[in-house]
């Protein structure tokens, strides 16, 4: 597996080492536990001698087998089909979590695999692949996966200097909430940049933004056009030209507040995540601020993604998303894994962070209803096309 790795990714390092005699100085990216927890004497010790080889950003992933299969593998064992199947350990999920908690590790995402480890013609491709990862089989799979990472610590998290802040604000048709947005955006760790990307209004939205960027001398901002149409194009590009280490999200319609935004640079920073996302679904709302049907169908995206992802996600549609301008870097990188289709560009930036393994945290905000203008979203035909791309992503995620 070593030698196929380092030929895929040449520019990787890739080391094997006995788990309980690791001998190096340097810490590692990603620690690879295969195959091994279910067999050590001791997975406490080991895992807290693995933080001497982690930095703030390690990842590791772990796999151990389900408690459902002891007594089928105990069968294939007494058969004489599976001599290295070995008995020491059987670990639940809760288990492992807590294992990792007590030892300085939290967890990312869990998953499962393999609901037929025998080759089968017609049955076990289809089983693995699909029925593996559909509820209630995920139960009954023999294998779980692992990600986590090392706890946040208040010594880790800690910067030599406070990182500069870009906020990206997409704005079509958006002219009488301008002012508003120069008023009420609070300054933003070292140095707040306002980065706004005019979508081809038609209500003097961008002749607006000038004449506040003169009114406005004190405040950081730059002005663009988008080349394209839709948030997501807008956004992409915010974030190109952005100089902050922190990229951050408004909506121009304000329906999110601008004075809730330290909480989500608060959040990164201090490592709480790698990637924030704002919730509308905790506090009751303004009426009007959501229509009903609205409500229904990020309460289904909800769950889609919550299985999608491996990780608890209340609300993928807030517009509020905070993430390091070093990590959006990668996901833009990579981009092409999911496809560029997204015209929100909400669950771009979800899709890419799942495939780094960052971690998501959300933060509850009150949703506010709109004072100007009127929304630029058409439920159902957007609806139909974010389904179409849960589906798209299932493939590459959960049925790769």
């Amino acid at each position: 597996m070593l030698r196929c790795a380092a030929k895929n990714h040449p520019d990787l390092m890739f080391i094997q080492a006995d788990a309980h005699e690791i001998a190096f100085k340097k810490p590692f990216d990603v620690v690879i536990l295969s195959d091994l927890v279910n067999d050590l004497w001791d997975l406490q010790m080991l895992l807290e001698n693995l933080q001497a080889f982690v930095h703030p950003r390690t990842r590791i992933v772990l796999n151990f087998y389900n408690n459902l299969w002891r007594m089928p593998l105990a069968v294939v064992k007494g058969l004489g089909m599976g001599a290295d199947v070995l008995e020491q350990n059987w670990f639940s999920p809760y288990d492992i979590f807590n294992l990792l908690d007590l030892t300085g590790f939290e967890v990312i995402k869990r998953y499962c695999s393999i609901l037929l480890p025998l080759r089968i013609p017609l049955l076990s491709k289809p089983a693995n692949r699909f029925l593996a990862n559909v509820l209630p089989f995920m139960w009954f799979t023999l294998t779980n996966f692992v990600v986590a990472r090392p706890a946040p610590a208040l010594s880790r998290t800690t910067l030599k200097k406070q990182p500069s802040v870009s906020v990206i604000i997409a704005a079509r048709n958006e002219a009488g909430n301008i002012e508003n947005i120069f008023k009420r955006v609070p300054s933003l760790g070292s140095e707040t940049e306002l980065v706004f990307v005019e979508g081809h209004s038609q209500d003097r939205t961008y002749e607006t933004i000038e004449k506040m960027i003169k009114n406005f001398p004190e405040k950081k901002c730059r002005l663009f056009q988008q080349p394209g149409k839709g948030k997501g194009d807008a956004v992409r590009l915010g974030f190109e030209k952005a100089g902050g280490d922190i990229l951050m999200i408004l909506d121009a319609d304000l329906t999110v507040p601008p004075e809730d935004l330290p909480r989500f640079v608060a959040a990164l920073v201090a490592g709480k995540g790698e990637f924030i996302n704002g919730v509308r679904l905790v506090y009751p709302m303004e009426d009007q601020s959501m229509r009903y049907f609205n409500i229904i169908g990020n309460k289904f995206f909800s769950l889609a993604f919550t299985w999608l992802l491996g990780q608890p996600i209340k609300d993928t549609l807030c517009g509020t998303k905070v993430l390091w301008k070093q990590d959006y870097e990668l996901i833009a990188k990579h981009r092409d894994y999911f496809g560029d289709f997204d015209p929100f560009g909400d669950f771009d930036l979800l899709f890419g962070a799942t495939k780094l393994n960052l971690k998501i945290a959300e933060v509850p905000i009150r949703y506010r209803s709109r004072t100007y203008g009127e929304t630029n979203i058409d439920r159902w035909r957007h609806g139909w096309l974010l389904l179409k791309m849960v589906f798209f992503a299932a493939r590459r995620i959960k049925f790769i």
